[in-house]
């Protein structure tokens, strides 16, 4: 296992760096950018081909610089400098745990007063560079594709939030022995708990700005399918914990073309430093798994990679709006319910059966998406009959 990419090109090049990119934070940040990339190359499909238009935006054009936005630019260039000066001065702290540093009281305070300074002044001149007599008051058109970055934003920040709330209510005696440490780290995110919420997120800002929903989550489906799988390629990886129940069988013969790590692996060095200690390893990451599990996060990057396929060959061929993310649901529910089967989770014990809280979500996901087909579909023919009657 790679905790941190560094560790990857130390194994395989003999260098020493120590660069602290946790592997399961860069993959994280790697699905954010490829499903934006996605995202917006689909919007800019749906704008050329009519099937989104611009939206309204109210603007005032040649204000000066608001008290607040100046106060929020000077803490923003604060809290930056503060950080960035500081883990320069302090690199070797910052580098055996990222995150704590990140979210500590450990900075450089010239750092962050200068740069607070220097933002402020920029955002004032440039602020004056532009102002009129009299500010007016526009309506832009926005194409949608240029609001990927704000959606993305908003998912992202709203999903590890939600990601981090459902892992303390499947994990709570992780949340209570280290309360502190259990939120700030990367690892312990529960995907539907992360998807839930932006979803919920994603549909308060398209409502307030009169964005098409359907529309917009059809362009969503193949980016959230493929950032799944990437993610799982972290959490493979690093060894976050995210691994199956325990495997002894023997490798099937007709999986024989495979690795072993693909069957059944033990995880050394995983980023959580659990099982038994490896003997000669030295450092934090020196653990291996007792007993070999299912690499699970393999099994669901491939499904979720050939899933991504599918979907991306239907988006320019289903034209019904709202059936492409649907089929995602449809997608995303199956797979997770198969690969509970051999995975490590907590369970809950409902009417006499011990049921995970993904086969929970997973099993509502399924009943949306088959749900949402037969809604979408009678909705269209309603529309063509409506139009026919106009």
């Amino acid at each position: 296992m790679y905790p941190r990419v560094t560790d990857f090109f130390n194994d395989i090049f003999g260098t020493s760096w120590n660069l602290p990119i946790q592997s399961y934070g860069f993959f994280l940040a790697l699905t954010f950018v490829v499903a934006s990339l996605l995202i917006r190359k689909e919007l800019k499909r749906k704008e050329k081909t009519g099937i989104v238009e611009a939206i309204k935006k109210k603007a005032i054009i040649g204000r000066p610089a608001t008290i607040s936005e100046l106060l929020t630019t000077a803490l923003a260039g604060f809290i930056i400098g503060f950080k960035i000066i500081g883990l320069i001065f302090d690199y070797d702290q910052f580098s055996l745990n990222p995150q704590e540093y990140i979210f500590s009281l450990e900075g450089n305070l010239i750092g962050g007063a200068a740069l607070a300074i220097i933002q402020t002044f920029r955002l004032y001149k440039n602020k004056e560079a532009k102002k009129l007599d009299k500010p007016e008051k526009v309506i832009k058109l926005v194409p949608l594709s240029e609001l990927t970055n704000t959606l993305i934003i908003i998912a992202a920040v709203s999903g590890i939030i939600g990601a981090k709330i459902f892992h303390q209510l499947e994990y709570p005696e992780e949340f209570f022995a280290d309360p502190i440490g259990s939120l700030l780290s990367f690892s312990g995110l529960t995907f539907y708990g992360g998807l839930i919420t932006a979803a919920l997120a994603l549909t308060w800002y398209c409502k307030k700005n009169n964005i098409p929903w359907s529309e917009l989550a059809d362009a969503v489906a193949p980016a959230l399918m493929i950032g799944y799988a990437i993610g799982r390629i972290g959490c493979q990886v690093s060894g976050d914990g995210d691994w199956g129940i325990v495997n002894l069988a023997q490798q099937p013969e007709w999986l024989s073309f495979l690795p072993e790590w693909t069957w059944a692996y033990d995880y050394p060095n995983n980023v959580l430093s659990k099982g038994i200690p490896i003997e000669g390893c030295e450092g934090i990451y020196c653990y291996k798994l007792a007993e070999p599990v299912y690499p699970t996060p393999i099994y669901e990057t491939t499904m979720c990679s050939i899933f991504f396929g599918v979907l991306w060959f239907l988006r320019k061929r289903i034209k019904v709006s709202g059936v492409l993310f649907s089929m995602y649901l449809i997608m995303n529910g199956f797979e997770r319910f198969i690969i509970e089967k051999i995975r490590v989770n907590s369970t809950y014990e409902i009417i006499g059966f011990e049921i995970t809280q993904a086969e929970i979500i997973s099993s509502i996901l399924i009943l949306l998406g088959i749900a949402g087909i037969i809604y979408f579909k009678k909705k269209n023919l309603l529309n063509i009959k409506q139009d026919a009657i106009n």
